[in-house]
């Protein structure tokens, strides 16, 4: 699914409305009426009570003016509350007019601003993606008062303040909704922790856009559901056999830290890989032996930690970093893994699949010298803290996907930074946002379950590099969804996401 700028937003409409030969006003109209099935849903007219729509001079006033009439024939008790203006536009207009008699109508004033009680619901319909430039003057003093006011607060299409794909400044006055209605696409405002305030839950709902604009417009900015990943795991051929799904190597784990190699190979096992052998330091070898028996185990000579890089020649991937420690001779493993890997393989001509994870990632950060020697498409899996490391502290979640971005660009590799919406940056400049996942997930060895999992599928051969990762991000979002049916999000710890990887998969 493509995420579009504002600009696009707005010619996918135009798009539409030529397409279908319909006027503007129609598709106001399906806006409106998605809003309302909506609402109706989430709130009971005795739940809503009487119920405020805040409208602006432009069509998202539009939007809230006939959403006010269907709500009013649908039975609730409605008032508006209108923003003044020199001019409002056509679509605003016609729905004005259509607006029943019955429902009260009050213009804004700094004097005689809308009455609002503590939990009434209000529908903010004051602006929408078209915004420019922050809120100033009486709009802003609106949006303070509603901000305020403790009312339950539900945006049309987005908060009005909040830029649909701009940072703004840190003081701007933005809607704080509980709950935004948007239509066809999301935002990719809605996707970064800093607009979470403001944003809420959203909420996507369907109002025939053109799916021949949705198909070829341009934008580097994608949403991965459960179509976009549909079918991406090959069927299992009827003779398949062990060495028909790759032999993965795991580099994993020292003292106090043998759970994150524990975790990560049970990962890399559920996700389907033939054949799995970790090396581990020698003081994990029997809990490693007694909780992954499905494993092959290799240790080294050290017993606290990792001082030997096996015989590359058996595997079609490797991973490493989970629980690994930053010791001198983990790094010269490390250096060692990047310079071979990057020799072409027999079988695929291409360098050798590579994860790289936790203290593995700190140790490149520590060590950016290391960068150069990425081979190309190798996995980076950083939460935003040790993306920091690797690149620099960001001023804002914008300036961190630019970042993103050209780290995966410069250095050839799929960089999958860890979080809500987890994001997918390629080396073509992609950034891919995840839908699933929830923050249960935020807990001790999540990370080195993802880990394992992509290990799996990119020792995969008919697997392609892109997509074996953005499966991996999407089904171990996915297990930890199902895990959290059962368990809660409180509880759910890095095992439950681990059990629910061969079902997640089994989905798509």
């Amino acid at each position: 699914m493509h995420i579009l700028s504002a600009a696009q937003t707005h010619e996918l409409d135009q798009a539409t409305i030529e397409e279908q030969g319909i006027p503007s006003v129609e598709l106001m109209e399906r806006a409106a009426g998605a809003f309302a099935e909506w609402f109706a849903r989430h709130f009971t007219p005795h739940a809503a009570g009487e119920t405020l729509v805040l409208c602006g001079p432009g069509n998202n006033g539009g939007d809230g003016l006939a959403v006010a009439r269907l709500l009013y024939q649908a039975g609730y008790a409605m008032r508006v509350a209108l923003l003044p203006a020199d001019k409002q536009s056509a679509d605003w207009q016609h729905n004005r007019r259509r607006l029943p008699k019955a429902v009260p109508v009050a213009e804004i004033s700094a004097e005689s601003l809308p009455h609002i009680m503590p939990g009434a619901v209000v529908i903010d319909a004051l602006f929408g993606t078209g915004l420019t430039r922050p809120l100033a003057g009486l709009p802003a003093t609106v949006v303070a008062h509603l901000n305020t006011a403790a009312a339950r607060v539900v945006a049309v299409d987005i908060p009005s303040g909040l830029f649909a794909d701009a940072p703004q400044p840190a003081d701007s006055i933005i809607v704080r909704a509980q709950h935004t209605v948007s239509f066809g696409l999301p935002k990719l405002a809605f996707l970064l922790p800093q607009n979470a305030a403001f944003v809420g839950q959203w909420h996507l709902k369907e109002i025939g856009l053109s799916p021949h604009f949705l198909a070829n417009a341009a934008t580097d900015w994608h949403y991965t559901d459960a179509a976009t990943v549909a079918g991406a795991l090959p069927p299992r051929p009827k003779f398949s056999h062990k060495g028909t799904f790759g032999h993965a190597l795991l580099l994993a784990g020292s003292r106090g830290k043998m759970g994150a190699a524990v975790l990560s190979a049970g990962a890399c096992l559920r996700g389907g890989v033939g054949l799995l052998t970790a090396h581990i330091p020698g003081c994990g070898y029997d809990i490693f032996q007694i909780s992954q028996p499905e494993a092959m185990c290799l240790t080294d000579t050290q017993a606290d930690f990792i001082s030997e890089l096996p015989e590359l020649k058996p595997y079609q991937a490797v991973g490493i970093g989970p629980g690994l420690g930053q010791e001198a001779a983990s790094l010269e493993v490390l250096r060692q893994l990047l310079k071979a890997a990057d020799k072409p393989l027999e079988k695929t001509g291409q360098p050798l699949p590579l994860v790289i994870d936790a203290d593995a990632l700190n140790l490149l950060g520590s060590h950016r010298e290391l960068l150069k020697l990425l081979p190309e498409n190798t996995v980076l899996t950083p939460h935003p803290k040790e993306f920091e490391r690797l690149t620099e502290p960001a001023r804002d979640d914008y300036h961190r996907l630019e970042l993103l971005r050209d780290f995966a660009i410069q250095y050839r590799c799929l960089v999958v930074l860890k979080g809500a919406y987890t994001c997918l940056a390629t080396p073509t400049g992609e950034l891919h946002f995840n839908s699933t996942g929830n923050a249960g997930m935020a807990t001790g060895g999540s990370g080195d379950v993802l880990t394992g999992l992509l290990l799996a599928l990119r020792a995969h051969a008919q697997i392609p590099a892109f997509e074996a990762v953005r499966l991996g991000v999407y089904a171990h979002g996915r297990a930890g969804d199902l895990g959290a049916a059962q368990t809660g999000q409180v509880g759910l710890v890095a095992g439950d996401i681990v059990r629910h990887i061969g079902p997640a998969l089994s989905e798509v």
